[in-house]
């Protein structure tokens, strides 16, 4: 014998805690008694919000627009984001009890620098709605019954006429199962085997995004690991044309090179790369500097060395290993550089070219790039355009943002327009 619901949320995480919340809010705002289940495969509930931002929680970002993001057309994302602003999130978050504060970067944390604060306070809200979450319950098929749906489940709890397996009927369904980063928290990718049983399309190109790049194991830069620094990144194409550009924080590591930098600028490496394998990223360790502007430094520097002049404004360690590669001594004087150990030196420091040989993977990508184009939903309410009933939400839409909260703050808007959908769908249905 089946359990029933009016609206069943797959995935309890950052989007599905949200459209969970909202949906039962707005049935108990028309009156009625919210009968909304949220499955979750995890043993523990919300592993990604735990450990996102070192395990402080980047709530949201100070000012989020449409151009922070990738994936479905801006035009799309922003017509989503417009409906719950970070205004909205950061009064849905004080309504819950927690107040956050803005960083330098733009970053909004809690002030407790504990995520486990958001967490509760997410919980919290859901039970105060009316959510009932099942958990650890693992959606193994979804299948179209008339107008409502068939959600099948595993649990180590038996909860279904047969032990271990369980199934609810519902009239509508909020799919937020994420996508494929991270998988020790739940995200396998099971959600888009799961949109297509229903009709929907995933894009050809499903791959690892603010992920860590990586870099032979005998290049110069991972012998410099531990070392953080400002560096811009820069995207060019084959042919040379600069495509894309990022400057921030940059970590040199065993394996190649991290930090926000680097992670914003992954997922354009890695688009690009499909199309036009001679694409490549280049270094400027001197943000603001170029080759030529290094060059007539260098060119000036007279009885001063080389180590001298820099480490003023790199770490000796950098400016050693680029001495090394350019084949100079970082000790030699500026009168005695020759033309082309002065431009090599320049070159190094402002235009490193970086072999990449790939990047981190799934597992310790904080995004995946790809999913459900948006053009399959109606964005006012997130329900699908192929399969009435059905809502989507989060990672498992077509979009990813930059580092620095915009992944949240899309799980939080897109969450808010689909809980709200699907509970109003049954309110006029």
């Amino acid at each position: 014998m089946s359990d029933t619901a009016d609206i069943v949320v797959i995935g309890a995480g950052a989007a599905g805690l949200m459209a969970a919340i909202w949906a039962g809010r707005s049935v108990q705002a028309a009156g009625g008694v919210p009968r909304v289940v949220a499955l979750d495969g995890a043993r523990k509930i919300g592993a990604k919000i735990l450990v996102a931002g070192g395990g402080r929680c980047n709530v949201t970002h100070h000012e989020v627009d449409e151009a922070q993001y990738a994936g479905s057309s801006r035009h799309a994302i922003k017509k989503v984001l417009r409906r719950f602003g970070v205004p909205e999130a950061v009064e849905f978050f004080r309504a819950l009890g927690v107040e956050l504060k803005r960083e330098e970067t733009g970053k909004l944390f809690p002030t407790t620098d504990d995520a486990h604060t958001v967490l509760v306070a997410l919980l919290r809200g859901a039970a105060h709605a009316g959510v009932q979450i099942r958990n650890p319950a693992r959606v193994t098929a979804v299948e179209r019954l008339g107008q409502g749906f068939r959600v099948r489940f595993t649990t180590p709890v038996e909860v279904g006429p047969t032990p271990g397996e369980g199934e609810l009927i519902a009239s509508r369904i909020v799919m937020a199962t994420g996508g494929k980063s991270l998988p020790r928290t739940g995200s396998d990718g099971l959600g888009y085997e799961l949109l297509k049983l229903l009709g929907h399309s995933i894009t050809p190109r499903v791959f690892p995004a603010l992920v860590p790049l990586t870099l032979p194991k005998e290049h110069w830069i991972c012998g410099l690991s531990g070392l953080t620094l400002p560096a811009s990144l820069e995207l060019r194409s084959g042919t040379g044309k600069r495509l894309r550009a990022f400057t921030n924080s940059t970590l040199c590591t065993h394996f190649g090179l991290s930090g926000p930098g680097v992670l914003d600028m992954s997922r354009y490496y890695t688009n690009a790369r499909f199309d036009d394998p001679g694409a490549g990223l280049v270094m400027n360790w001197l943000p603001g500097e170029t080759a030529e502007s290094m060059d007539n430094l260098l060119r000036g520097l007279g009885s001063s060395t080389v180590l001298r002049a820099l480490s003023d404004r790199l770490p000796e360690r950098l400016v050693r290993a680029v001495c090394e590669q350019a084949g100079v001594e970082a000790g030699t004087t500026g009168h005695t550089l020759t033309r082309d150990i002065r431009r090599a030196v320049a070159t190094l420091i402002c235009e490193t070219p970086l072999p990449i040989t790939g990047d981190r993977g799934f597992t310790f990508a904080e995004v995946t790039a790809g999913g459900v184009p948006l053009s399959e939903v109606r964005l006012e309410t997130m329900e699908s355009r192929i399969c009435p009933g059905l809502f989507l939400c989060g990672e498992v839409c077509d979009v990813d943002g930059r580092i620095g909260g915009f992944n949240f703050q899309w799980a939080w808007a897109s969450g808010f327009v689909a809980g709200v959908g699907a509970a109003n769908q049954g309110a006029s249905g």
